[in-house]
């Protein structure tokens, strides 16, 4: 498998690599488990770690991962200190955050349109800092622009009370979100320079979209692990 975008960071323990996932896998939890442990076996494969999961709940649960759990936990962000894990955020028009500190540590982050009002990536960025991050780094992946993402007036407005930058309108002149802008909005206030990977998954079809394909949609992936 050929990652629609990696990269390898050094970091003091080792180096640190970072990618997003295509449409040619499907980690969802509405995929087949087949599919589903197809996917995460080349994604353990390409990664030479163990990958780990979060069953996401639109929520600020930061759950940190020593290798130990056996089943998905409800949360919105994993992180790590340890190397040979893989720490997966899955999306289909949500925004997939990677996080990565000069010492190692790492986090992988769902920001919904409920994470990112209530600040989800803010919560990740915090928990690593208290377990000693320092020099921290994001990647933001392939989400839903905010010429796409159409919603409610009143949605709209919730959300930019909270996150101004969120505020957007559709390319037909509709409210829309721009969950992307919030996200980066959120990383800068919290001193975090991020790097932006892929395009708008609903307009790029090589990515899954549940806002073009429905529940037909499968979930790409931000994974992050280090290597020692």
């Amino acid at each position: 498998m050929t990652f629609l975008f990696q990269d390898t960071v050094p970091v003091t323990t080792g180096t640190v690599s970072v990618a997003f996932t295509d449409r040619t896998l499907d980690l969802g939890d509405l995929a087949t488990d087949h599919v589903r442990g197809a996917a995460l076996a080349t994604v353990a494969a390409e990664t030479g770690a163990t990958p780990y999961l979060m069953h996401q709940v639109h929520g600020t649960a930061v759950h940190l991962v020593d290798g130990s759990y056996e089943a998905a936990p409800d949360a919105d962000a994993l992180l790590t200190t340890e190397p040979g894990i893989a720490l997966l955020a899955r999306a289909a028009d949500c925004v997939p955050v990677l996080l990565v500190a000069a010492g190692g540590e790492i986090g992988a982050v769902h920001a919904g349109r409920e994470g990112v009002r209530r600040g989800v990536v803010t919560a990740a960025v915090e928990r690593l800092r208290e377990l000693g991050a320092t020099g921290l780094r994001a990647w933001v992946g392939p989400h839903i622009c905010g010429r796409c993402y159409e919603v409610p007036e009143e949605l709209r407005a919730e959300v930019a009370a909270a996150v101004p930058e969120t505020g957007a309108t559709t390319s037909w002149g509709t409210p829309a979100l721009d969950l992307g802008a919030g996200v980066l909005a959120q990383l800068a206030a919290a001193g975090v320079p991020a790097t932006e990977v892929g395009g708008c998954t609903r307009e790029d079809e090589s990515l899954h979209s549940y806002r073009r394909d429905g529940v037909a949609a499968g979930r790409l992936a931000g994974v992050v692990w280090r290597s020692a």
